[in-house]
């Protein structure tokens, strides 16, 4: 199973090491100690952690249906318009997300820079890439 250090772990929740130490000390995340006396996170248990706090990060409105689950709630940090297309980039967390829509939408929903937008991802063709070295 793998292992992360503290940083490893704050990398991967965007957060700091600080804060990563701070749940493990109030016992909200779990570390044993490796094989160097370092501090690490079992891969399983980060995954159960890191899902259980993103629950209700990016609530839906009670009167939205809708089959998309990938939400990214963040802030519109760029706006390209041209006749009929806009580009539209929404910095969320450590996630840059970059969607071409329509001009007409941008307008009619107030998208601007500096606004608060939620991105929603649904895809049925999403590729995944592992390095040979964990991060």
């Amino acid at each position: 199973m793998p292992t992360y250090s503290i940083g490893q772990a704050a990398g991967l929740l965007g957060v700091s090491s600080e804060t990563v130490r701070r749940w493990a000390d109030g016992g909200q995340l779990a570390m044993d100690r490796g094989g160097a006396g370092i501090r690490v996170i079992d891969g399983v248990s980060l995954a159960a952690f890191a899902k259980e706090r993103a629950e209700g990060l990016h609530p839906m409105p009670d009167e939205v249906l809708t089959s998309v689950r990938n939400s990214f709630a963040g802030i519109v940090t760029k706006v390209t318009l041209d006749d009929v297309i806009a580009q539209v980039e929404i910095q969320s967390g450590p996630h840059r997300l970059v969607s071409v829509v329509s001009r007409e939408a941008v307008e009619e929903l107030g998208i601007e820079v500096g606004v608060t937008a939620t991105a929603r991802v649904k895809s049925t063709n999403v590729h995944i890439d592992r390095a040979g070295e964990r991060m």
